[in-house]
């Protein structure tokens, strides 16, 4: 097994312009488009649960605020740029825009959503005349797992019913917060200033997200008319709303992921940031401790699953940026980190996810106030134990009971959020 954080770096943390899961729709129309040689006819687009949640309410960059997965598979059907990868909203010609929303109103673009699928799974049919082709993304939202051209296979992995986990996330399965700790130990100098480039990526996405009157805008005025105190915690709270406000808008501005999510990105990423500027903490000891809050978040992922029913940007994202504060000031120590762990999990582990939409930016607020609140109870030795709740004995058992709620104690409650969504559109 490769360095498991160069791992996670390259396969959960890159740059992404608009929310994760319409780039993702957009990306397998758009590979299944690059196929074909005429003009797109048509396109279909099957999902799981998780995708069409997070894909419904969210508006999509350059289409001046549309929203939606059928919109983004057929700007990727027709703009068929699979090469831009999560950035392949970035300059959309009016003219591609144009073509998919004209597939849109003839009603040759249609969704569908799978309930029987857990985890990522898009699969984008895409038509050209009698040309037709398809392509299925599986346990990534970058994986391409079958690839057909008229019913002839040019890439498949795995197999019916066979999960298609990536190495790195089998390790980080077994890995305990030590393994973690001792992975970022390895840290390469490229490897900083790719988490540098991420850390600029973000602040920029947030002074975009304090143009518009949203989440950030509104905790800055607070803070201007003297209702709330100008700290550390106002601070993180504002600028990392801010950023998420920019994204849900459609803002075209991309934002340096986490765990495949723009948004935990926003807290994994810009929480540690502010908090070791605040308390005047070494760059490199910053940036390494943003390593750590991307390994964290990846790390509780694989065992909530990538779409879970309960918010990622508490439940990972918000964990992980805690975990590294706590790196920031006391290292590897165990007992801090599971502390801040399950003071962060027993604030807020219940949070809903309720799909992607302007909403998030609150949940990305309350992430980092809770991130940062645990940390520094846990760094001077208080925190929540197992003595309370579904709080377990370390960290990583927290982590797993968390996971259990999820998964199986909150199914029907994401099929009751699913059917309460799926009404309110077409």
């Amino acid at each position: 097994m490769k360095n498991l954080l160069s791992e996670v770096l390259k396969h959960e943390v890159y740059p992404a312009m608009g929310c994760t899961e319409p780039v993702a729709v957009a990306f397998a129309a758009a590979t299944a488009g690059k196929l074909l040689k005429g003009k797109t006819t048509g396109v279909l687009i099957k999902t799981d649960p998780g995708t069409y949640k997070n894909g419904l309410a969210v508006a999509i960059p350059n289409t001046s605020g549309r929203k939606g997965n059928l919109l983004a598979a057929a700007v990727g059907a027709v703009a068929r740029k699979p090469e831009l990868g999560a950035e392949l909203f970035k300059g959309l010609p009016p003219a591609r825009l144009k073509e998919a929303a004209a597939l849109l109103s003839s009603g040759r673009a249609r969704t569908e959503v799978d309930y029987k699928k857990r985890g990522i799974y898009i699969a984008a049919e895409v038509t050209a005349g009698r040309d037709k082709a398809l392509c299925v993304l599986e346990g990534s939202h970058n994986r391409v797992s079958l690839l057909r051209l008229n019913g002839k296979t040019i890439i498949k992995t795995g197999g019916p019913g066979k999960k298609t986990a990536l190495p790195y996330k089998q390790a980080l399965r077994k890995a305990t917060f030590k393994d973690l700790f001792r992975a970022v130990e390895k840290i390469k100098p490229a490897e900083l200033a790719y988490i540098r480039r991420g850390v600029d990526m973000n602040l920029a996405a947030s002074r975009e997200g304090l143009k518009l009157r949203k989440v950030g805008y509104y905790i800055q005025d607070l803070i201007k008319k003297g209702y709330l105190k100008h700290d550390i915690l106002s601070d993180a709270k504002l600028t990392s709303a801010a950023a998420a406000d920019a994204r849900m808008a459609g803002v075209p501005v991309p934002v340096m992921s986490s765990g495949e999510s723009g948004n935990q990105g926003v807290v994994a990423v810009l929480v540690p940031w502010l908090v070791g500027k605040a308390f005047g903490v070494p760059e490199k000891r910053i940036l390494k401790s943003i390593a750590v809050s991307h390994l964290v978040n990846s790390y509780i992922k694989v065992f909530t699953g990538e779409l879970a029913p309960i918010c990622g940007c508490a439940v990972a994202a918000g964990v992980g940026a805690s975990v590294a504060i706590v790196w920031q000031r006391a290292g590897g120590d165990a007992r801090k980190t599971a502390l801040a762990v399950n003071t962060v999990i027993s604030d807020i582990g219940g949070m809903i996810c309720d799909g992607a939409k302007s909403g998030c930016a609150l949940k990305v607020a309350s992430s980092a106030d809770s991130a940062i609140r645990a940390a520094w109870m846990a760094s001077n030795g208080e925190g929540i134990t197992d003595a309370e709740g579904f709080v377990g004995d370390s960290a990583e058992a927290t982590i797993k009971n968390i996971s259990r709620i999820s998964s199986l104690g909150m199914e029907k409650v994401d099929s009751i959020i699913l059917d309460i969504m799926s009404r309110k559109r077409p």
